[in-house]
């Protein structure tokens, strides 16, 4: 009978065609893996892998032995969950992926609450402006938009990420505010530019009634991070285009004024991104239904929402 750990490092290493980013999944080392795996093929006799410097690939034997134990190992995975979620606290290390900005002031703050109640949990938190692959790089859970729905995992919902432009009173001091888009090419723009390709992002804002226009505004400062974005905004610098999640405590504060009230970009949704339900561990069932109970209960789609 061969062993729960050779059969998900063979699954794995297949399923994301390197021993690296399945030892990143399992929270193992690549040499546990790859030990595995050769322990599995000694126990069977046949070789299931091609191994190469630059690549891994399955021979016929293993495409065949993929297709024939990938699913029993799911239900035994499920059923192991499901059994460790029922017998005791959630626990162990929870690997987190979200933006520096969001997870400062939306995420973090629920830390206190979320160790107070599952103090088994450690979250591991990596904070950046990226679009992460959950599985390959061993996610337990990540909050942002655009990801990849690769197989095995669901996305929920959480608020929509509603883009308006805004800018601090002082600087608005004195100036005819706009009443079209068109009109922003008279003020100072506080642009955002795309770390992989280094060019500015271009935006379309649609109005309530349906109609659309192009953002254009002054080019004055350039950056690749919303949150310096932000700053600068508060610093008076110019008007800047920035998600409702980022300004929302700003606009009820009076430190930063909306410009074009009528007017917003969408972006899509603000989601959660998990692995499939079946499988999800305790640790990351816990965090999901704690951070979407904290959202209900806080309205903060409503909050977040250009159109409210």
């Amino acid at each position: 009978m061969e062993s729960l750990a050779n059969l998900e490092s063979f699954v794995r290493s297949a399923e994301l065609g390197s021993f690296s980013a399945a030892a990143r999944r399992l929270a193992l080392t690549p040499a546990a893996v790859s030990r595995n795996v050769a322990q599995l093929e000694r126990h069977l006799g046949v070789r299931l892998f091609l191994r190469s410097t630059r690549r891994l690939s399955l021979t016929e034997a293993g495409e065949r032995f993929l297709g024939n134990v990938s699913g029993g190992l799911a239900s035994i995975q499920a059923a192991i969950a499901d059994l460790s979620g029922a017998a005791g606290e959630p626990a162990g290390t929870l690997r987190l992926s979200a933006a520096p900005a969001f997870a400062r002031d939306h995420l973090l703050p629920l830390m206190p609450a979320f160790l107070a109640r599952y103090p088994a949990v450690l979250p591991d938190w990596h904070l950046d402006n990226r679009q992460v692959d959950l599985i390959g790089e061993g996610f337990d859970a990540a909050i942002g938009g655009g990801i990849e729905l690769a197989p095995g995992v669901v996305a929920r919902r959480l608020a929509p990420a509603h883009l308006v432009t805004v800018a601090a009173p002082g600087y608005l001091q004195g100036r005819a505010l706009p009443r079209h888009p068109g009109e922003l090419a008279e003020f100072d723009g506080l642009l955002m530019r795309s770390r992989q390709s280094g060019k500015l992002r271009q935006w379309q804002l649609r109005h309530a009634s349906g109609e659309e226009a192009a953002l254009n505004l002054r080019p004055h400062l350039l950056l690749d991070d919303p949150e310096a974005l932000r700053h600068c905004a508060l610093l008076g610098m110019g008007v800047a285009l920035l998600t409702m999640a980022d300004v929302a405590e700003h606009l009820e504060r009076g430190t930063l004024l909306r410009l074009l009230p009528d007017w917003h970009v969408d972006a899509g949704p603000i989601s959660l991104y998990f692995a499939s339900q079946r499988l999800l561990p305790a640790k990351t069932r816990a965090f999901v239904d704690f951070l979407t109970a904290h959202f209900e209960t806080e309205q903060l789609a409503r909050r977040f929402c250009a159109t409210q």
